[in-house]
């Protein structure tokens, strides 16, 4: 059952719908003038809608017309441009260094620029050749991309119109698998057989994927004006499913106590061992909620929680009658309770027939808005920018690749070894790293794959559904798995140029072989020219989540001090410490992957992640639970370590050269001045002085 499950997701993604209408798009052209006998015309469209869908990014609806728009002006100017000179072998050259390092500077604007950037440095690369453009001339040739760019934006377009939310759907039940992964790795530290250090490298990462795909939704959902004016059911089914999968993922951290000391007082009782299975049975409802959102299907539970929460906290009496103070585990299993209670709250959505929205907030705060200005351009024109690197980088090898096949030509398609430099090519050496090898697994099992079609398959109809399966393959892979893209497209290549007449061995041959030879100049690149080490900018990194965790635990010291904390700031601030988790979990994984040699201060900067994200987690567990509190019994000795933690904080902060930090100030109200002796008091002391000590630890491995 899971199985099926597995194969029916994936054919209702969002990765299997642009495999199809990728494949639809580019094919449609080709096939429709192969009948009017006109094929290379077609062969060009299709070729204009390949580039325009890689500017086809998930998004908002604007954006994407608008991203596919200039696309599809910057290929067709690129294409004139390439067409006119590219008898001329030096202009060909100044071309290749120049808009190489134009287009690789589109990076600055974040992905989407960047896929712009990618599609017409494409079609440069596929115009350098002459034959490519001598049936129809290089107007012709232009004019033919330009159209078939249009028709690629005119479709997409069109389906986003005809399923305004398919897409968004899709995308929501991929980030509620997302965090179904991260709460099974959360309930792994109830496990007392299970590695404590590996863990945290999985939570870290996993962290990573669920930020990504928050950030995504956040750009469907607020930056489109359908889904902020709530006007349909749909609508605001979305937004409330949204809002309420991010609160489960801040409580899913703030289950997050010291696991170790944990371990020590409940080892020996059976109380862990029901935490652990309760949140994996959370983790599987959650998990089974995606697939029916991802499905378009109404959801149906897969689990009554009752007769577990009864189990566990009977396990957490026992543990009281044998003397032990079981208030964490009680407090855990309130948090247990609510995530479950937020999960139930979710699958009634989906049985109302009215739906109330939030129609006060304003979203656009929780979305980053990207500025094309020259400004943002000319900052990064320095050897300090890591994108001028790898611009600069990219326009050099892009030049070497040109005189290696022109000086040493493998055969009729010397194009091949620049186009596995401009897929390879990556600002951060692991990347680069990571395509490299992914392209080359991918090369050559699909050129023995293809090559064998061709040779044991003679009939075109079997031929063409082969090439309609490694179309779709290729398409519906590309954004998640690399290698099973590559590992598709060489058999798809391989079978369009047997129907266009072309040795098929000898294409396999001369695939495989400028596929190692742009994979050699990539890898020695990334290691020799401009390097882009990641502990280069590791710092900054560190500062940004720092900062983001002071002003975390500043709204901490506000529900204490008495003043209740704007929500809106709160969210924002739990967002920005999200964001800046995953973006310091990011570059530590790249770290991991450069040579030993550039590895420096490698099991410091570990500590140092695990430590800011135990240090995210206690202070969501804090307030969490001081928005579960009846009433707040605060002393003075509270609002001394809130004090004091973040002073310290702030001078680690002031440290690390951050001249646009500024400290906030805690406005307190009348407290007790005596010391409060309730359980409740007291455990809040506890996490007080945890997260002090947390920042004491986080300063003096900042100092080192």
């Amino acid at each position: 059952m899971k199985q099926s499950r597995e194969i029916k997701t994936f054919i209702f993604s969002q990765y299997f719908s642009d495999g199809l209408r990728i494949t639809f798009g580019v094919l449609l052209p080709s096939l429709i003038f192969y009948q009017l006998d006109l094929l290379s015309i077609g062969l060009t469209i299709s070729l204009g809608a390949v580039c325009t869908s890689i500017a086809d990014n998930q998004g908002p609806i604007n954006h994407k017309r608008n991203g596919m728009l200039y696309c599809t002006i910057f290929v067709f100017s690129t294409a004139v441009l390439t067409g006119l000179i590219n008898k001329y072998p030096i202009l060909i050259g100044i071309e290749i260094v120049l808009l190489s390092f134009f287009f690789s500077m589109f990076s600055v604007y974040g992905n989407r620029a960047s896929s712009i950037g990618t599609a017409a440095l494409l079609i440069m690369i596929l115009t350098i050749d002459e034959d490519v453009i001598k049936d129809n001339g290089v107007w012709g040739h232009a004019l033919y991309i330009l159209t078939g760019g249009i028709w690629y934006m005119l479709l997409s377009i069109s389906l986003s119109q005809i399923r305004p939310y398919r897409l968004t759907q899709q995308a929501l039940g991929e980030c509620i698998r997302d965090v179904s992964t991260y709460v099974k790795l959360k309930a792994e530290f109830y496990n007392t057989d299970s590695d404590f250090d590996e863990n945290y490298k999985k939570l870290i990462s996993q962290q990573v994927l669920v930020h990504e795909h928050q950030d995504s939704l956040r750009e469907l959902l607020f930056k489109t004006r359908l889904m902020i004016r709530e006007s349909t059911h749909l609508g605001r089914l979305l937004i409330l499913v949204f809002v309420d999968i991010v609160d489960l993922f801040e409580q899913t951290m703030a289950t997050h106590y010291d696991y170790q000391a944990i371990r020590n007082t409940f080892g020996k009782t059976e109380s862990l061992n029901e935490f652990n299975k309760i949140i994996l049975k959370l983790a599987e409802e959650l998990e089974n909620l995606s697939y029916y959102i991802i499905s378009n299907e109404k959801p149906i539970r897969l689990h009554d929680f009752k007769p577990e929460l009864e189990k566990l906290k009977s396990s957490i009496d026992q543990v009281e009658e044998l003397g032990i103070n079981g208030l964490v585990l009680k407090k855990i299993l309130i948090n247990v309770r609510n995530m479950i209670n937020r999960v139930e709250k979710i699958y009634s959505y989906f049985n109302q027939k009215q739906l109330s929205g939030q129609n006060d907030v304003d979203y656009s705060k929780f979305v980053s808005h990207e500025d094309f200005d020259l400004h943002k351009l000319n900052e990064n024109l320095s050897p300090k920018s890591s994108i001028f690197r790898h611009s600069v980088r990219v326009s050099l090898m892009f030049l070497i690749g040109f005189l290696v096949s022109k000086l040493f030509p493998v055969g009729h398609h010397s194009y091949w070894i620049l186009l596995t430099l401009l897929v390879i090519l990556k600002p951060a050496y692991s990347l680069t790293r990571q395509r490299n090898v992914e392209r080359l697994i991918g090369t050559f099992i699909g050129g023995i794959a293809g090559a064998l079609i061709l040779i044991y398959v003679d009939d075109q109809t079997i031929l063409f559904v082969f090439l309609l399966i490694f179309m779709v393959g290729t398409y519906s892979s590309q954004r998640i798995n690399y290698t099973v893209s590559v590992l598709f497209m060489t058999p798809y290549i391989l079978i369009l140029f047997s129907f266009l007449g072309e040795n098929n061995l000898n294409i396999a041959k001369e695939r495989m072989v400028d596929t190692l030879i742009g994979s050699f100049i990539a890898f020695f690149s990334s290691y020799v020219v401009l390097p882009n080490w990641e502990y280069y900018q590791f710092k900054n990194f560190m500062r940004e989540v720092l900062i983001a965790n002071y002003h975390y635990l500043h709204n901490v010291a506000e529900e204490l001090s008495g003043k209740k904390s704007d929500v809106i700031s709160y969210k924002l601030a739990r967002k920005d410490v999200y964001v800046s988790s995953a973006n310091l979990g990011s570059a530590f994984q790249r770290m991991l992957t450069e040579p030993k040699s550039k590895q420096q201060n490698i099991k410091e900067y570990h500590k140092f992640v695990v430590l800011n994200h135990m240090l995210s987690s206690y202070i969501a567990t804090l307030m969490t639970n001081l928005h579960q509190a009846n009433s707040l019994e605060v002393d003075s000795n509270h609002i001394k370590l809130i004090r004091k933690s973040l002073y310290t904080l702030s001078e680690v902060i002031k440290k690390m050269d951050s001249p646009d930090f500024n400290e906030l100030e805690i406005s307190v109200t009348e407290v007790k001045s005596e010391i409060i002796q309730s359980s409740e008091a007291k455990l809040l002391s506890e996490q007080l002085e945890l997260v002090h000590k947390l920042i004491l630890d986080i300063q003096k491995l900042s100092q080192a």
